[in-house]
This record gives C-alpha cells, structure tokens and sequence, in this order.
C-alpha cells in the first residue's frame, strides 16, 4: 500500500470509530463492536505517533470490563471510559489532519 491510501485508510477508521462510538451513547449494546473495530483499526494504529495505540488499547479493555458490572462502579464508569475514548478520538483526529 502507498502512504496516500494508507492515510486515507486510517481516517477511514477513524471516521468509523467516531461513529460506532456515538453509537454505544445511544445504545450499549454497540460496545463490542466498538471495541472489536478499534482492537482491528491497525492502519489507525500505524499512522499515529506509537503512544496512541497503547492508550487507545488500555481504554478498550477497560470498556470491555465495564461491560462486567450491570451497573456505574467507581473503578468502571463507562461513561467516563467513553468521554475518554472521545477525547482520544479527538486527538487522533488532530493529529491525522496534521493539526
């Protein structure tokens, strides 16, 4: 693959993630696949600066372990695990448009 349609395969996952995690707001029962596309978004991984795939692995396990617990605990909010998979979203975002 080139680098043009490796950039534009990772904001393709990106966009995709983006929009599976607005999803999982609406509906919860999106959160495997939302975590399935982000452990798979390898291209995304790849095109960003190698701190961000850790980070964005970290929060997907911790999302999958809130699925555990029926409800809010301290140590598993999923909305805070979500607000934060935003923010790396965000920054993601950021640094794929060289911003």
């Amino acid at each position: 693959m080139n680098t043009t349609t490796d950039a534009a395969t990772a904001q393709d996952q990106l966009a995709r993630l983006a929009d599976l995690l607005a999803a999982t707001r609406r509906d919860p029962l999106q959160l495997g696949r939302l975590c399935d596309h982000a452990r798979q978004a390898s291209a995304l991984q790849t095109a960003l600066p190698p701190r961000y795939a850790p980070v964005l692995l970290d929060v997907v396990d911790r999302l999958e372990s809130s699925a555990l617990f029926s409800e809010e605990s301290c140590s598993f909010s999923q909305k805070d695990l979500l607000d934060s998979l935003q923010l790396w979203v965000d920054k993601a975002r950021g640094v794929l448009l060289g911003g």
